[in-house]
């Protein structure tokens, strides 16, 4: 037993360290926002004193949020683990199906185990939501949701997830049970061809559950964003505005499709004319600067480089997998005494906490090279000539969702796959 008490113990030790070290980084985070008392010199002049403390406000209370709910999310995930909670599950979804013909059906077993799973992280997962939603963001004027809205949205959030997941679930145990032993190629390709079948249609037939698009009027904007897309040689299908004001006032933007037919999405709180007259929102040229950003991302081929990089990852993980996954010691030593293995319950466990460590190193390196490629985007979005909109948009942008613009250089490189609004700045500023 004592090769299982050392998994045991030192999942649940390295859990706790990572844990302690995000509470770390949070407290250094707060005591920025406590300290600061300063506009930033860079911003004289554009970001008002009122603003400033509007986010300053803000930061305060997300930050108190944050530590709070990651102290619930790690006692749960503690006492999950302690109290056997995968052998709970899994004979629970045995006795549901008992008296049924499934009840030696591993793929139908499994399915219960993951419905009943996501019933409960939904269930304890929608007062946390509703909180942040109704409190603090409400607080600070963001919220735009009514609760009907918010039940409706993730009642549907919950239901697209079994719709989806099931069957993935479903497929993935029969790869497993027909691939032999190198199954984990098969299952990558499937995860492969799934991941990107999902991401062709989710823009067009799942997106559009949750909100509105509408195609953008024609006007100066179109004309100016079709322009801009012939510059850069972008094969620009279609604009959309998104309805995004009935759920928050935050602003985004962002562009999906493959081949040749890609869509511009544009949040409706990031244009000025459907904003009230409290200046906020963006003009054409700050959007068109944000636009350059994004473009630049896709003709520095930026996305596809994260995909390789993801299915590179993703196919390491699923060879460690095939070699861990019938492991006895490892379902000994996370409370599953049962002679067989099941698939779903090797992936939870393997996934979830044997990958722990190594996922927090892949985390942080994703990010610092997350944050080179947005200097280089910014950078293609100067030499289009939109340096002075994209500085301006940047701030808006900063100012409109309370951002504070001042961060911890130690929390900013673990959390932040984007430099900070001072930093991105300071890039734009320095002559090519």
């Amino acid at each position: 037993m004592i090769p299982e008490f050392c998994v045991f113990y030192g999942v649940l030790t390295f859990s706790w360290i990572e844990f302690l070290w995000e509470q770390y980084l949070s407290l250094r985070q707060r005591r920025v926002y406590k300290t600061t008392e300063k506009i930033p010199g860079k911003l004289d002049g554009v970001l008002d004193v009122e603003t400033f403390q509007k986010a300053k406000t803000y930061g305060l209370d997300k930050n108190t949020f944050g530590i709070t709910k990651e102290w619930i999310n790690m006692i749960i995930s503690t006492g999950f683990i302690c109290l056997n909670g995968f052998t709970l599950l899994w004979n629970l979804s045995k006795n549901c199906l008992a008296n049924t013909r499934y009840a030696e059906s591993e793929i139908m077993t499994s399915c219960i185990f993951l419905l009943v799973s996501n019933t409960m992280s939904t269930i304890i997962s929608i007062p946390i939501s509703a909180y942040n939603t109704f409190v603090i963001e409400e607080k600070h004027g963001f919220n735009k949701q009514t609760m009907n809205f918010f039940i409706k949205d993730n009642l549907k959030e919950f239901l697209l997830i079994q719709v989806i997941g099931l069957p993935i679930t479903a497929a993935s145990i029969a790869i497993v049970k027909w691939g032999g032993r190198y199954f984990f190629i098969w299952l990558w390709v499937f995860a492969v061809v799934t991941s990107l079948f999902l991401m062709t249609i989710y823009p067009e037939f799942i997106a559009p559950l949750f909100d509105k698009y509408t195609l953008l009027p024609e006007g100066t904007l179109k004309s100016k964003i079709e322009e801009l897309a012939k510059q850069v040689n972008f094969p620009l299908y279609k604009v959309y505005i998104v309805e995004g004001s009935k759920r928050s006032a935050h602003s985004n933007a962002y562009f999906y499709g493959f081949f040749k037919n890609k869509r511009i999405v544009l949040y409706d709180t990031l244009l000025k004319d459907n904003k009230e007259e409290n200046g906020k929102g963006m003009d054409d040229d700050e959007i068109l600067a944000v636009l350059g950003h994004e473009l630049g991302h896709w003709k520095l081929n930026h996305i596809l480089f994260f995909i390789m990089i993801s299915q590179v990852n993703l196919f390491i993980m699923l060879f460690v997998f095939g070699w861990l996954y019938d492991n006895s010691m490892l379902y000994r030593a996370f409370g599953f005494y049962e002679t067989t293995h099941p698939v779903i319950i090797g992936l939870a466990i393997i996934f979830q906490y044997v990958f722990s460590p190594y996922n927090t190193v892949i985390s942080f390196a994703m990010t610092t090279l997350s944050r080179q490629l947005e200097f280089q985007a910014d950078r293609f979005a100067k030499k289009l000539g939109f340096a002075k909109s994209l500085e301006s948009g940047l701030i808006r942008l900063n100012n409109d969702n309370l951002s504070f613009p001042v961060y911890d250089s130690l929390f900013s490189a673990w959390h932040h796959s984007h430099p900070q609004l001072l930093e991105r700045l300071e890039a734009i500023s320095k002559t090519d």
